[in-house]
C-alpha cells in the first residue's frame, strides 16, 4: 500500500472536538488559536477525561474489527453526572474508571467542566459546536432534589419526568436526542422496560469547514487497504493543505485544522495493522504525540491524499467499563447510587451512538451517551407488545392452561 494513503483512526479523543472553516474571497484563513483560560482543576479533569478515553476506545476495538468512533467527552460528562449520585464503593470505582484522582472532590470536577465546556463551545465563532445534557426519570419516581439541582445548575441539563409507559416518552428522548444532534442521531432507544427509571444523557454535535480545504476536482477512486482485507478503491481526496507531521514508534501521524486552528484532526497510521498497534497505543503514547505536534509551531503546506467516509456507529460499553474498574454501579445489589434515589438502583447500561462524515469541506460528527438506571423494585409493567400467558395450580404448579397473545384485537 502507498505510503500516502491515510487509515483513518477515528476514535480519538481529539477528534470529536475537530471543527472548521472555509477561506472567503480567496484569502488565506486565519490560523491562529485562541487562549482558553481554565480553572485550577480544569486541566486535571481534561488529562482525566483524555486517559480514560484512550483506554475505553483501545478496550472497545480489540471486540471491534469495523468502523467505529467513541466520544470521550460525551461518555465522560454522562459518567461524571452518575458520579454526582454514587456513594461508597460505587463512587470510588467510578471516580478511578473516569481517572480522577482521588483527592480531587466532586465540587472540583463539576467546576472543572463548567470552566472547560463554558469556554470551549464559544471559542471559536465560525465553529458549530454544541453540547447538551439531560436527565429523564420516571414520573412519580423520588429523585433526590440535590441532584436534579446540580444536574440543573452545574451541567445545564433539561430535567424532566415523563410517563415511561406512555408512547410519548420515548418519542420525547429520541426527540431530545436528534434535536441536539441536527438529526444525526435520530434514535438512541427502541423501547423502555418495565424496570428503567431514568436516563442521564449527553449529546455533543460539531460541524464546520477545514482551514485549508481539499479541492473537489482532485478526488479520485485510489486503492485503499484494510486490515485483513483485500485492496479496493475509494473515493479519496487530495490536496495541499495546512498540517504537521510527526513520527512515534511504529506510527506516522498527521495533524490537520480547523477553523482558527483551536481544533484539529489528529490520524494515525501505524506501521503495521492497526490490531498490532493498539497494545502499545496508550495514553502515555498519545499525550507524547500531542506534545511533539505542540512543539511545531506553523501548519506547513503538505500535501494529503486521505479517503472520505461517513458512518453511523452504536455500542453499549457495560464490559469495558467493568473491566476498568466501574463494577458495584451494574450490580443489583451492589450498586449505591444513593445520591440519586433512596430506592434500590442500579446502571442498567451505558451505551454510546455516534455520526461521522468526512469530506473535502470540513468534518461533521455527533455523540449521544446514554446511562440507563433501572429499580431493583418492579417499576410499572408495559405489556406492550406479544406476550405468552399461563394458568397453573400455585401448590402442586400444575399447568393448567398456556397460551400467546400476538394481537389483543385478533379474535
Amino acid at each position: 500500500m502507498k505510503k500516502n494513503i491515510m487509515i483513518i483512526l477515528s476514535g480519538l479523543a481529539i477528534f470529536l472536538l475537530a471543527v472548521c472553516c472555509s477561506k472567503e474571497n480567496n484569502e488565506e484563513p486565519k490560523l491562529t488559536p485562541k487562549n482558553i483560560t481554565l480553572s485550577a482543576a480544569a486541566p486535571i479533569a481534561i488529562q482525566s477525561s483524555n486517559e480514560f478515553g484512550i483506554e475505553l476506545f483501545t478496550r472497545v476495538t480489540e471486540s471491534e474489527n469495523k468502523n467505529l468512533m467513541l466520544s470521550p467527552l460525551s461518555a465522560s460528562t454522562a459518567l461524571t453526572m452518575l458520579l454526582n449520585g454514587c456513594d461508597g464503593d460505587t463512587y470510588s470505582q467510578l471516580q478511578g474508571t473516569l481517572k480522577y484522582p482521588a483527592e480531587m472532590s466532586i465540587s472540583e470536577i463539576n467546576e472543572a467542566y463548567k470552566s472547560l465546556v463554558g469556554q470551549l463551545l464559544t471559542v471559536d465563532p465560525r465553529v458549530q459546536l454544541a453540547l447538551a445534557n439531560a436527565i429523564f426519570y420516571l414520573d412519580g419516581f423520588d429523585v433526590k432534589p440535590p441532584f436534579l439541582a446540580t444536574m440543573s445548575d452545574d451541567y445545564k441539563a433539561t430535567v424532566k419526568a415523563l410517563d415511561f409507559a406512555a408512547p410519548t416518552a420515548l418519542t420525547t428522548i429520541n426527540k431530545w436526542a436528534s434535536d441536539n444532534t441536527k438529526g444525526k442521531i435520530p434514535e438512541v432507544l427502541s423501547e423502555i422496560p418495565g424496570d428503567e427509571v431514568m436516563f442521564i444523557m449527553n449529546a455533543l454535535y460539531f460541524n464546520g469547514d477545514w482551514s485549508c480545504q481539499f479541492d473537489k476536482s482532485m478526488t479520485q477512486e485510489l486503492p485503499f487497504l484494510p486490515d485483513g482485507g483485500s485492496a479496493t478503491d475509494v473515493p479519496t481526496m487530495k490536496g495541499k493543505v495546512g498540517a504537521k507531521f510527526a513520527c512515534g514508534n511504529g506510527f506516522r501521524a498527521i495533524e490537520m485544522p480547523y477553523g482558527q486552528t483551536n481544533f484539529t484532526m489528529v490520524v494515525i497510521v501505524p506501521n503495521e495493522t492497526l490490531s498490532a498497534f493498539y497494545p502499545s497505543f496508550t495514553y502515555q503514547v498519545w499525550d507524547k504525540l500531542c506534545s511533539d505536534l505542540d512543539e511545531l509551531h506553523e501548519f506547513d503546506k503538505i500535501t494529503v491524499i486521505m479517503p472520505k467516509f461517513k458512518f453511523s456507529y452504536e455500542k453499549y460499553l457495560n464490559n469495558q467499563l467493568m473491566s476498568m474498574g466501574m463494577i458495584d454501579a451494574f450490580s443489583s445489589s451492589d450498586a449505591d447510587l444513593s445520591g440519586i434515589s433512596d430506592s434500590e438502583i442500579w446502571v442498567d447500561y451505558v451505551k454510546q451512538n455516534t455520526f461521522v462524515e468526512v469530506d473535502e469541506e470540513g468534518t461533521e460528527a455527533a455523540a449521544v451517551t446514554t446511562i440507563a438506571v433501572g429499580v431493583t423494585s418492579p417499576g410499572p409493567f408495559n405489556i406492550y407488545k406479544s406476550f405468552i400467558f399461563a394458568i397453573r395450580e400455585r401448590t402442586t404448579n400444575t399447568l393448567l392452561f398456556i397460551g400467546q397473545v400476538v394481537n389483543p384485537e385478533q379474535d
